[in-house]
């Protein structure tokens, strides 16, 4: 009698084993399907993001490669044991500081690349900020830029998004030493228009008045706070113009500002104002926005004075910039919110600079 129930009781083993094992590849199979369809939460996580790119530096410094590529390779450090890596292509990007800079900004090129992430398998090219020299001081003005996009993102999800990074440096020739340094991600255009449900507007022709109006008027302010005027509607300069994909009749758009390091609130030593601007540097603010009664200017500026606590702890809570950096930054703020409490500012700064397009 023991022995029939032992028998049965193998048998019994032995017929659910194999249902057990299947239910195991089925769960196995489903986690790895789950792994492809999560984000890697590229621009939602705002923590310090490392990275590593290995590619040929001697050539990167001596040509600063705009349309040849270079290979290169990526590592994103998820962990202290944890990473993954992809090979990518890379080449330089920008006008200015790709000819001024010793560390040229880089476009990365992912599109043979896979990751195993939503998010980072639908990015085609990323374009990373780099500091344009080594040393303290070129890491403050890269820094500075990072929080001038977050400090946008106070107003509007309508914003390029950044992720802060530290980008280790690795030369694939074993030529070079390694070096670290502060980098910026900035959001692709198509992921902020998938994101914003719309589409770019490219058009020589668009103005300040083919701008929604109190959008317009609020990035207009935005850029006299930081002391920009390295900016414009017609030929998109330093801005992309977005339109939403619902029906509008009057079919304005919304224009998005990126490129803050020739700014007053930067106050990078290479930044010199143009002769025809006609100040001496770049830290005197102008104002550049189309014209509005003094009342629709005195409603766009409570907006700024609402958001002035915020800037403020986007500021001094920025772990990255030490004290001396962040005295500079909120001074300079101070500056601007300071002749917000002035009667003279609407017609001193606003009614009588504005611009008529």
């Amino acid at each position: 009698m023991k022995i029939k129930i032992s028998i049965l009781i193998c048998l019994a083993i032995f017929l659910i084993s194999p249902v057990q094992g299947q239910d195991d590849d089925t769960g196995s199979q489903k986690q790895e399907s789950d792994a492809l369809l999560a984000s890697f939460r590229l621009f939602e996580d705002e923590d310090l993001l490392e990275i590593t790119l290995r590619f040929d530096l001697s050539t990167y410094f001596r040509t600063k490669p705009k349309k040849e590529y270079l290979k290169a390779n990526i590592t994103f450090h998820l962990g202290e044991t944890d990473s993954i890596s992809e090979d990518i292509r890379l080449h330089t990007r920008g006008i200015f500081r790709n000819q001024y800079c010793k560390y040229p900004p880089i476009e990365l090129n992912f599109k043979k690349a896979h990751f195993g992430y939503s998010d980072l398998d639908s990015i085609s090219k990323l374009k990373l900020v780099t500091e344009c020299y080594s040393g303290s001081e070129n890491s403050g003005y890269l820094l500075r830029e990072y929080i001038i996009y977050k400090m946008f993102s106070i107003f509007t999800d309508t914003c390029f998004r950044v992720r802060l990074l530290t980008v280790n440096y690795i030369d694939s020739e074993n030529k070079r030493k390694p070096l670290k340094q502060y980098g910026i991600f900035i959001e692709p255009l198509e992921m902020l228009t998938n994101r914003t449900n719309s589409v770019e507007v490219k058009s020589p022709a668009l103005t300040q008045k083919h701008i929604v109006p109190n959008l317009m008027d609020r990035l207009a302010i935005f850029c006299y706070m930081i002391g920009n005027y390295d900016w414009s509607i017609p030929g998109q300069h330093n801005v992309k113009v977005i339109k939403p994909m619902v029906i509008d009749p009057a079919g304005l758009g919304i224009a998005v500002p990126y490129d803050f390091d020739w700014t007053g609130l930067v106050n990078a030593s290479y930044a010199i104002p143009h002769e025809d601007v006609g100040t001496a540097s770049v830290r005197e603010r102008i104002y550049t926005g189309i014209c509005r009664s003094k009342e629709v200017f005195q409603k766009d500026l409570e907006i700024f004075a609402e958001k002035k606590d915020e800037f403020y702890l986007l500021v001094n809570e920025f772990p990255y910039l030490n004290t001396k950096e962040k005295r500079d930054v909120t001074r300079y703020l101070d500056e601007f919110f300071n002749r917000l409490t002035r009667k003279s500012m609407l017609t001193d700064i606003f009614v009588n600079s504005c611009k008529n397009f």
